[in-house]
């Protein structure tokens, strides 16, 4: 009988599964978090089980990770985000290729992930005290800019003279954004320089001694193209995306619940 895994993500917004098996990654499904984490993950694994045809004595592991795994009765265990993403990109880097840093743009937080040859973790750099530089940051100028998330990123690929936006926090930048709406700049310029501000106060963040190897994104903001394009410009070199970025951690975790069964 085949064996899956799945792997939980108890982010501050959404609730995130993965499940994987020896063939890969099966299946992934989001949720918003609302007010029931217990809930919510008891919906997600049945929800996921369910569509797959998998039956619950197929899922050798439960596996939990983010800010509420501690409190998810639907899992056998829980592991820091941290290990999680680490372990995630050993299934969703792209063939071929070996990361030795991880840019993972989160809802309510950023992390730098330094790891070595066997993508074991070095060290890292978070951002959690401010919401600039993560995902609430673009979702707070794309409704000023009446503009939705998934948008932000391709319409900012024509701006022709990028704003600048030197805020590092998400209310003075709102308040720089109004501004120059108000000073008739085109928005697809004010969206690239959004995008410049968040790449730079990331890469502050940077240890450069730390940094071996390629470097990959994973998170929802791996998905925006104008961002991953700030990173290149602002470190001069590729930036490569995880497969399943927003589920990177969620995948991981699936890994280390699969590990501990065999």
């Amino acid at each position: 009988m085949e064996k899956y895994y799945i792997g939980l993500d108890g982010g501050s917004t959404y609730l995130k599964a993965a499940m994987i098996s020896g063939r890969g990654v099966v299946d992934t499904i989001v949720h918003s978090t609302g007010i029931d984490n217990n809930g919510t993950a008891e919906r997600l694994v049945a929800e996921i089980c369910e569509r797959n045809r998998v039956s619950r004595d197929q899922v050798g592991g439960i596996m939990a990770t983010g800010y509420s795994r501690k409190i998810l009765e639907a899992a056998d265990d829980d592991i820091s985000e941290i290990t999680a993403h680490a372990y995630g990109i050993r299934m969703t880097a792209p063939s071929d290729y070996r990361p030795g840093m991880i840019i993972d743009i989160g809802g309510q937080d950023s992390k730098i992930i330094y790891l070595d040859e066997r993508y074991t973790v070095k060290n890292f750099t978070m951002n959690d005290k401010c919401a600039a530089g993560t995902g609430k940051f673009m979702e707070v100028i794309a409704q000023i800019l009446e503009t939705t998330i998934d948008q932000v990123g391709p319409l900012s690929l024509g701006a022709k003279e990028p704003c600048d936006i030197n805020s590092t926090c998400v209310v003075f930048a709102q308040s720089e954004v109004i501004s120059l709406i108000a000073r008739k700049y085109d928005r697809r310029d004010i969206l690239a320089g959004m995008h410049r501000s968040m790449a730079r106060r990331i890469v502050k963040m940077m240890k450069k001694s730390e940094k071996r190897g390629d470097i990959l994104m994973t998170g929802g903001g791996a998905l925006n193209i104008g961002l991953r394009r700030a990173f290149e410009d602002e470190l001069m070199e590729d930036i490569f995306v995880a497969d399943h970025p927003q589920f990177n951690g969620a995948i991981g975790a699936a890994l280390i619940a699969r590990e501990r069964s065999e």
